[in-house]
């Protein structure tokens, strides 16, 4: 393994995917980390908030020049869409091998970046910096949907369900306990984001509904899959086996996966395969902690794998 530490920053680590973030690198051979941006918690220990975390390193209120002055070989960017450009182009003009990670949508659809969904797109990394991480809903939709794409009939229609941590910190309907009490709220339900994001990386139009339930963590995505011809559930299953068997952060289940059960786990799981009689439909269920391989496990991947250590480095995996 490269045992040259790494310097490693984050921007916006206030929120629940900085705090897994903060967590992983804490427990990384190769990663260090030297700064943490966040202008609400400024001047705090970052070990006082993060479980897991020791050491003296306080959060700091850095703007792009400030972030960019640290002279970081990594930084994650953890901010709302639409903040992160300022931070690039500052990180461009200071230290242009700077390795980026962005975890908004910002550059999703941007061809000059790679989109780090490494379980589909490993084979197309090309040595870049600037990796675009997927989003937590697409992750689970794509994986869903992938080993199937040559087949089908009709556009892909996903349900989804995801626990409020989705919602970010910023308070709104979607991340209050109270409103969401025996409640399932759904948003967004054409035109989302991920919506946009699956279908523009899958290459073929995806319909997509989210909801928020009142768990907090892991999300549940149910698609419909129509088929252009009709098919056994072995041979379905078979090729879902052949995509991801040798992947260590996707499970293939015969049974529908349940969400409580992939709270704090760092892997997706597909399951469920039911079949309709004539063969021609069938429906999969996926499930993934939208904080952790929707958001910082991917994260560590595509790191791991750009600074040349072990794609799973530091990353628990289920025996």
């Amino acid at each position: 393994m490269n045992t040259i530490k790494k310097r490693i920053g984050i921007v916006g680590a206030r929120g629940h995917t900085g705090a897994e973030l903060i967590r992983l690198i804490a427990a990384h051979p190769v990663l260090e980390l030297v700064f943490v941006s966040s202008r609400e918690l400024d001047g705090q220990r970052v070990a006082d908030h993060i479980d897991g975390y020791q050491g003296e390193l306080r959060y700091a209120s850095l703007d792009p020049a400030g972030v960019a002055a640290q002279g970081a070989d990594v930084v994650i960017l953890a901010l709302p869409n639409g903040k992160a450009a300022p931070y690039v182009e500052a990180l461009d003009a200071a230290k242009p091998d700077t390795l980026i990670l962005d975890l908004s949508a910002d550059y999703r659809f941007d061809e000059r970046w790679y989109y780090g969904l490494p379980e589909l797109t490993r084979n197309k990394w090309r040595g870049e910096k600037r990796i675009s991480n997927p989003g937590c809903y697409a992750t689970a939709v794509q994986l869903s949907i992938a080993p199937l794409k040559d087949l089908l009939a009709a556009p892909p229609v996903c349900f989804g369900v995801s626990g409020y941590s989705g919602a970010g910190t910023t308070p709104s309907d979607k991340n209050d306990p109270e409103k969401l009490r025996d409640n399932l709220m759904p948003y967004s339900l054409t035109g989302h984001m991920h919506e946009k994001e699956a279908s523009r990386h899958l290459g073929l139009p995806v319909e997509f509904m989210p909801h928020v339930a009142p768990h907090f963590r892991g999300l549940t995505v149910t698609t419909n899959l129509y088929l252009a011809r009709p098919m056994k559930r072995e041979d379905i299953l078979a090729r879902f086996h052949h995509a991801y068997d040798g992947e260590k952060l996707v499970k293939v289940l015969d049974e529908a996966p349940w969400v409580s059960l992939i709270a704090d786990k760092h892997h997706t799981e597909l399951g469920g395969f039911a079949m309709s009689v004539d063969g021609k439909r069938v429906v999969v269920v996926a499930t993934l902690d939208n904080l952790l391989k929707g958001a910082a496990t991917q994260a560590i991947q595509n790191i791991n794998r750009a600074i040349g250590v072990d794609e799973y480095t530091a990353i628990p995996l289920e025996k």
